[in-house]
């Protein structure tokens, strides 16, 4: 079967070629225009983030498979696909690990300013002391993480977070009129939190889930992290609450438009709490690894007769 994958270079190293496929192609990145061609005649398609929409769809008759190489599969139309009878396979949970190291990492990177710190050793040689003290230092232990999504990676950073001395709780749905077992309201958790940690899917009910009126309830000072979708933030109100001081820090792995304009706000914007990595939280040797052979795996098993991993 000829299988294609239509943005291969998003993986930091090759992804071995399927046994199954009598053609493979690999395309480096395919722009929506192209997708039709790419596909022409392929059973089989591999897409990250490339969109697959009903429009694609109704040009690929022979199309049978799409194996969206992440977790989230927002790029791919379900319905349409349900129309035409296209069956969709993710990896789910694959990069808990790498996601939820990212994440502490980014606390104590914006508990321990590290990078001002860095930059501090330039200036040491002049100091009349031993060190050099600039913003104050605070402590991860003993402070509260709010984390919206208790799916794999929400619950891999809970783990984490508690190990290094955090107490952790978990936000109920926004707007929810019950609290759940296990759960704290939504507005509950903002007022809790010193550190907020998103990790849930970006849907048209968690739209812009944190804006100006949620920063404003945060605790003055509090640090926002997102590794999950851009979409889940305001990004003129993270930059109003960088400003005031509401919000003490945010590290961000993911913004409303990847990749973002050159002269995008967050982008142009700067202050010593705010660190923006290029969508790689998830890009850990071991979690990278696990996700090539779920694509395998998945594709093996499609043809198999005994599909795994289906979300539509």
């Amino acid at each position: 079967m000829k299988i294609v994958f239509l943005d291969s270079q998003t993986l930091p190293t090759p992804m071995a070629r399927p046994a199954e496929a009598s053609i493979w192609e690999e395309c480096p990145a395919t722009k929506d225009s192209e997708v039709i061609n790419a596909l022409a005649g392929a059973e089989v398609a591999i897409t990250n983030k490339v969109k697959i929409t009903r429009h694609h769809l109704e040009a690929l008759p022979d199309l049978k498979l799409i194996c969206v190489a992440a977790t989230g599969y927002d790029c791919i139309d379900i319905e349409s696909c349900r129309a035409h009878g296209v069956l969709v396979c993710n990896v789910p949970a694959y990069s808990s690990k790498s996601v939820s190291e990212h994440v502490i990492a980014s606390i104590f990177q914006l508990y321990r300013h590290m990078p001002s710190y860095v930059a501090a050793s330039q200036e040491w040689y002049a100091s009349s002391h031993f060190c050099v003290h600039k913003a104050p230092m605070k402590d991860v232990a003993g402070s509260v993480l709010g984390i919206v999504g208790k799916g794999s990676i929400g619950g891999a950073t809970a783990n984490l977070a508690q190990a290094v001395g955090m107490k952790v709780v978990y936000a109920d749905h926004k707007n929810a009129t019950e609290t759940r077992p296990g759960y704290v309201a939504f507005e509950e958790m903002l007022a809790q939190a010193d550190v907020i940690s998103l990790h849930c899917p970006l849907t048209a009910l968690t739209k812009e889930l944190i804006g100006e009126q949620e920063i404003s309830k945060m605790k003055p000072g509090a640090f926002l992290i997102n590794t999950a979708r851009g979409g889940l933030l305001n990004e003129e109100a993270v930059i109003a609450g960088l400003k005031s001081g509401q919000l003490g820090g945010a590290a961000l792995d993911v913004l409303q438009q990847e990749p973002p304009h050159v002269d995008a706000a967050l982008i142009a914007f700067t202050h010593p709490g705010l660190f923006i990595t290029p969508h790689v939280a998830w890009a850990g040797e071991a979690s990278v690894d696990v996700l090539k052979e779920t694509l395998l795996s998945n594709i093996s098993a499609f043809v198999s007769g005994r599909p795994q991993n289906v979300v539509s």
